[in-house]
């Protein structure tokens, strides 16, 4: 019975071009992979699809510093933080972030996490309480969805970029503990949040502000230190979590708050509480990646992505205005090319693809029904001809694919 209604649950992700499938690369990531089946020749493809926005994946300095922690420190942590798994890299990269966010957030410590979709988990589940409302931001990622269906609090969201509705609900609530939630930079549509405005409203309203910088750490900012030095924002009700395994190039992710939040997720948080430590050496691998963000390297290889995102908004605009498609209000690394529908949307993928060119095919439940479309991101490792070879394959594909109308209109 179970594998019936599994496979009746397959034919209808396949009838509505649902179905998903992974790929396997050969190579580094890197802007040119190789890409294939686990026991064939790998095909060389031009990718638009990763998160390695500086393009630090590959760096060799970071390379080498993995090796070096993995002689100094082994393969594994053997137990979770509280145990013995909680090493000196652990602690020095946790030192390191909270002097990054000290300056935004007063009292700054930083609690380093596996992976950033534990953090959110983590975050979410110890401070939404029974006592707490969550107002939840309408686009906002995953896993922050997901933790908080994991909170015991009380769940409200309000519109996308919506402060005023915001505002009405903050003013409605009588909730002893009242956190914001929203991504910084979101993932799939690439503009930033409204932050300013959602810190004057937590301090009107006595709330806090959980703010996910997944896609902004690293690439925002003067030093890629995110938002926060973006923005020039600064306030104790921030409660602050970077993603280490996009701009970072490396693996993890951390929150930053003041001590006391940090002290009460050691001691309280599940995820963080329950999970084996990640290994010593991807800490000690990040403490380079960190060196290279904050210098005169990080700042080029952000120069570099902003000239490129000019250029790949420059060419996509004029591709859009032809198809009738809808070009994403986002001067960020990620953007979106918004199609409508699936098939339309996997059409396109596949024949960038017959040109040697990888982007991925975004589609519900990721995104909204009838927005399917097409998540360009870019890295500091591509180059101007990389941009003018994709935006060449479009401007190819546009007679092969059937492009209804959008009914929306341009955001750019």
């Amino acid at each position: 019975m179970l594998l019936e209604h599994l496979k009746r649950a397959a034919d209808e992700r396949a009838a509505q071009a649902l179905t998903r499938r992974r790929r396997i690369a050969h190579s580094a990531c890197a802007p040119h992979q190789s890409v294939g089946a686990l026991d064939a020749t790998p095909t060389p493809l031009l990718t638009f699809c990763s998160n390695d926005y500086l393009g630090l994946a590959n760096h060799a300095s970071i390379a080498h510093a993995l090796a070096e922690g993995a002689h100094r420190y082994g393969a594994g942590s053997g137990a979770s933080h509280l145990v013995s798994g909680h090493s000196l890299a652990h602690a020095q990269l946790e030192e390191g972030l909270a002097r990054w966010l000290a300056p935004y957030i007063p009292q700054a410590q930083a609690l380093y996490f596996c992976t950033g979709y534990m953090a959110n988990l983590a975050v979410l589940t110890a401070l939404g309480t029974a006592q707490a409302t969550l107002f939840c931001e309408a686009l906002n990622h995953a896993s922050l969805i997901d933790g908080a269906r994991l909170a015991k609090a009380d769940v409200q969201r309000y519109p996308h970029g919506d402060t005023q509705a915001l505002d009405a609900l903050l003013r409605a609530s009588q909730c002893e503990l009242k956190l914001i939630v929203t991504d910084s930079v979101f993932s799939m549509d690439g503009d930033i949040a409204p932050l300013a405005d959602l810190l004057a409203l937590a301090e009107r309203h006595d709330a806090w502000i959980v703010v996910d910088d997944a896609h902004g750490f690293g690439t925002l900012g003067e030093q890629g230190r995110g938002v926060l030095e973006h923005l020039g924002l600064r306030s104790e009700r921030l409660i602050y979590i970077g993603t280490l395994g996009k701009a970072a190039g490396v693996a993890g992710a951390f929150v930053a708050a003041h001590a006391t939040i940090v002290e009460h997720l050691v001691n309280t948080a599940r995820p963080y509480i329950y999970t084996t430590a990640a290994p010593p050496a991807v800490a000690h691998a990040l403490l380079t990646s960190l060196q290279i963000i904050a210098g005169e390297e990080g700042r080029s290889r952000r120069a570099h992505l902003a000239a490129l995102i000019a250029q790949l908004r420059s060419g996509l605009a004029a591709l859009a205005e032809r198809a009738g498609w809808t070009l994403g209000a986002s001067d960020t690394a990620i953007q979106p090319l918004i199609v409508g529908d699936n098939a339309t949307a996997l059409a396109l993928s596949a024949a960038l693809e017959a040109e040697g060119i990888r982007v991925g095919a975004i589609r519900p439940p990721t995104v909204p029904a009838g927005t399917a479309r097409l998540r360009i991101t870019l890295s500091a490792s591509h180059t101007a001809e990389d941009v003018t070879r994709l935006l060449d394959a479009l401007a190819r594909a546009l007679p092969q694919v059937s492009a209804p109308r959008a009914a929306h209109k341009e955001a750019a």
